[in-house]
């Protein structure tokens, strides 16, 4: 059986890699992986390809960044060319990026079938670019690998039963497979002159909180503010993040601004911050792994579970809320877990082997 892994952005390498894992280990799977581009940068792409131990992509697109009809519509010109050339019985996508609506996209429109890990996720706002590319790839997707009970719901309320598979999440795997690594190799705490629970960690990066200038300025007004009265904010920076507070003319004197960190040494900021500040779905769950409260910069949110269970926070970009939120630090829930067992990338793979496709 021939598969191929379609991925282009960070945090699709992190699901990747516990999937890979479970791959090599069985050689009735022959696998090829595509790398659209749309991170491109070594710090957001080759960095994480090295510190995994990811083998290099067969094919690398080339694709970098544009608008989202630009950029999905070249990904699928070149990802057609190489199905057309390797002729997979699968194509494996993952998440929500404009690579794996590219990827699933074009494996439909040319028969081939489609697994989409990470499948049934829904924020329930069309406004956001991931929810279309969600909504999109499930309904032509021939497999789909569900993390939570809530995401199964999700795709039968649409009116998907068939194919679908609870596995869990596998960025929990890969959070299991590498904080021993990360504890072992990374040295962010001592380079950065920092110790255990005394700062906040901040990442922001999606397009409704860049794009929109008062939305920005807010959430670095009430980052800034906690930053200089409570504890120092620590803030690897997105590339296009720091682009657009260049071009919003946005001054920053109080937060620690660094550049993209490895993934090793972001585990080790997660695991160690004491509270984090987030737009990304990823560090949401990452925080709810290592039960750090995580106050989310965004109206809503994909995994609800974390909400529910008291350890993430709603409040958009409401600067008094976003500062009230390091006062106000309370843990969740101790008893709750919805993310699987640690075994969602085998599950995922015995499957594939089971279909036989």
């Amino acid at each position: 059986m021939k598969i191929i892994d379609i991925v282009g952005a960070r945090p699709q390498f992190i699901k990747l890699a516990s999937i890979l894992k479970e791959i090599v280990k069985d050689n009735r799977i022959k696998e090829v992986l595509v790398h659209t581009g749309q991170h491109y940068d070594y710090e957001m792409s080759g960095l994480f390809f090295d510190e995994l131990g990811l083998k290099q992509p067969d094919y690398h697109l080339g694709v970098g960044s544009g608008s989202h009809g630009y950029q999905t519509s070249e990904m699928i010109k070149k990802i057609e060319e190489v199905l057309i050339k390797e002729k997979p019985d699968l194509v494996m996508v993952y998440g929500d990026t404009n690579s794996t609506l590219a990827g699933a996209l074009t494996a439909a429109k040319l028969h081939i079938k489609v697994a989409h890990v990470e499948a049934g996720l829904r924020s329930f706002n069309k406004k956001m670019p991931e929810e279309i590319n969600r909504i999109l790839t499930d309904h032509v997707s021939d497999l789909l690998f569900c993390p939570t009970d809530t995401s199964v719901r999700n795709l039968k309320n649409e009116g998907i039963n068939k194919g679908v598979y609870l596995v869990g999440d596998v960025m929990y795997d890969s959070v299991i497979d590498y904080i021993e690594l990360a504890e072992k190799r990374s040295f962010i705490l001592e380079e950065l002159s920092l110790s255990s629970k005394s700062y906040a960690l901040a990442t922001i990066h999606r397009a409704e909180n860049t794009e929109d200038k008062i939305r920005l300025f807010n959430i670095l007004k009430g980052l800034e503010s906690i930053s200089q009265q409570i504890l120092p904010v620590i803030f690897p920076v997105h590339p296009r993040t720091m682009n657009k507070i260049k071009e919003h003319e946005i001054e920053i004197r109080y937060i620690n601004l660094i550049k993209p960190v490895s993934y090793l040494d972001m585990l080790i900021l997660e695991k160690n911050a004491k509270i984090i500040f987030t737009d990304s779905g990823g560090v949401q769950k990452e925080a709810f792994f290592f039960k750090i409260p995580c106050i989310t910069l965004r109206d809503e949110t994909e995994w609800i579970e974390t909400v529910e269970t008291g350890w993430n926070k709603l409040v958009g970009s409401d600067t008094d809320l976003i500062f009230k939120a390091v006062i106000n630090i309370a843990p969740g829930l101790e008893n709750t877990w919805t993310y699987g067992d640690g075994y969602a990338s085998k599950k995922i793979v015995d499957l594939l082997i089971m279909k036989g496709l």
